[in-house]
């Protein structure tokens, strides 16, 4: 079998790479094994050094990065170039802090001495998707391998130069040989290498279909597992806020990335006294961006990642429709293309009313008040990250409160940060990424008790 990467812009393939054979595999994974029982000892000043490498070169070449990530899923390479500075930023993030993160904590108990240390745990498998092909990747490996474990990437398979631009970045920055490696291989062998003893946790970013499969096979092996899976994020309109700033916020969320982001506000929920005008304005300014080809600067909605995705969206939408949703703007697709659309009119027996959309569909959602805007927010399966609009901060702290997801932003869209923990509820997953409480994710927590 092979692996492709095809250019979703021109429909293309770029180049073709063989999977990789179960004997490869388990040479990989020895390699990495090995490699581990030397890097666990390799000191926290040492593994700074390489990290900082690591950003560096990301710095440096991120003109390359970039166009590579571009021409293989389609983000537009301005969005593409400031992924690439996020990941050297995590890099440097946890290059600096690792040794705080990481020290012991000292406990006052009956013992002469008592105190917790957090020591790694070896081989990190990650799971990740082709929709941030670098940051999912290294917002994983930069804290897993600061904390001593050694990474193996299972990269999706629409994205094999990413994955291997990943592994190649390491390399430069002085890692040792097989301390982090890239798997070409399809799904049906993800349940072998996570079965595979030498394995010890692993980390998916992905679909909840996915993330099922992936947390009932590591659970089968008592392995532990991260996932951070789908969203369909809340943008709540309260009525006392700057509507034109608002809509600005708006329309950038849900057509980030090609409107392929987990974190996307996909559900604008708006009270009734600003709806009507903020629908002239959405549709106004979404239909206002300009489409086309993504290597070029002043595009900001290129193609979804796959044709086959934008076919699956499309047909949502007509579903959308069939079942009595109105259609605002778009709901038209060319190739991997599809148009910034917005619908309305979604009751709760329409089967758009509990999906995700990942691609650029807006769903509006006109409500009464305040807490009509928090039940309908709450009222789906996901639970990863929502946002409020309104000058009452203090309001929008005490609605914060009830909703039901992993981080919740006040006058700004969600995004991800190295300094904030971040993870969903729900069906949107379990465990936390980033600061500190994701680094401690992938260690053993130990209690070292002496008398």
């Amino acid at each position: 079998m092979t692996i492709a990467s095809i250019n979703p812009t021109t429909n293309k393939t770029e180049k073709v790479f063989k999977e990789m054979t179960q004997e490869e595999v388990q040479a990989i994974i020895e390699q990495v094994h090995t490699a581990w029982n030397s890097w666990k000892h390799t000191t926290l000043a040492e593994k700074k050094s390489f990290m900082l490498n690591a950003g560096k070169i990301l710095r440096d070449d991120k003109t390359k990065y970039a166009r590579i990530m571009t021409i293989e899923m389609g983000k537009p390479i301005k969005q593409a170039e400031g992924e690439i500075e996020k990941c050297a930023l995590v890099c440097e993030y946890y290059a600096e802090h690792a040794a705080s993160i990481l020290k012991e904590e000292i406990v006052q108990t009956d013992a002469s001495k008592s105190y917790v240390r957090f020591d790694p745990l070896g081989i990190i498998l990650a799971i990740m998707p082709w929709n941030f092909p670098f940051w999912q990747v290294f917002r994983f490996a930069a804290p897993a391998l600061m904390a001593g474990n050694v990474g193996i990437l299972k990269h999706a398979s629409n994205v094999p130069q990413c994955a291997l631009a990943i592994e190649e970045v390491f390399k430069k920055a002085g890692f040792p040989d097989h301390t982090f490696r890239t798997l070409l291989i399809s799904s049906k062998h993800i349940d072998a290498v996570i079965a595979d003893p030498r394995v010890k946790a692993v980390t998916l970013t992905g679909s909840d279909h996915a993330g099922r499969a992936v947390g009932a096979c590591a659970g089968k092996q008592i392995k532990k597992s991260v996932l951070e899976l789908g969203g369909s994020d809340p943008f709540i309109v309260l009525d006392d806020f700057n509507l034109d700033a608002t809509v600005d916020a708006a329309v950038y969320a849900r057509h980030m990335n090609n409107g392929q982001s987990c974190i996307a506000s996909k559900r604008f929920i708006v009270v009734e006294q600003v709806a009507d005008r903020f629908l002239v304005m959405f549709k106004q300014k979404a239909s206002a961006l300009k489409m086309g080809d993504p290597l070029d600067p002043s595009v900001g909605l290129g193609p979804l990642a796959r044709e086959d995705l934008a076919i699956q969206l499309d047909q949502q939408v007509k579903n959308a429709l069939a079942h009595g949703a109105t259609l605002l703007l778009g709901g038209k697709r060319k190739g991997a293309f599809y148009e910034p659309t917005i619908l309305t009119n979604i009751k709760k027996e329409n089967p758009a009313y509990a999906e995700e959309f990942f691609g650029p569909v807006a769903l509006v959602f006109v409500v009464r008040d305040a807490e009509e805007a928090i039940h309908v927010a709450n009222d789906t399966p996901f639970g990863l990250g929502a946002s409020i609009w309104t000058r009452d901060t203090k309001k929008a702290e005490e609605l914060a409160q009830q909703i039901e997801a992993g981080c919740v932003f006040v006058n700004g869209f969600v995004k991800s940060d190295p300094r904030l923990p971040f993870g969903g509820v729900k069906t949107s997953g379990y465990g936390r990424e980033l600061s500190h409480y994701g680094m401690k994710e992938f260690v053993n927590i130990k209690t070292v008790w002496i008398k």
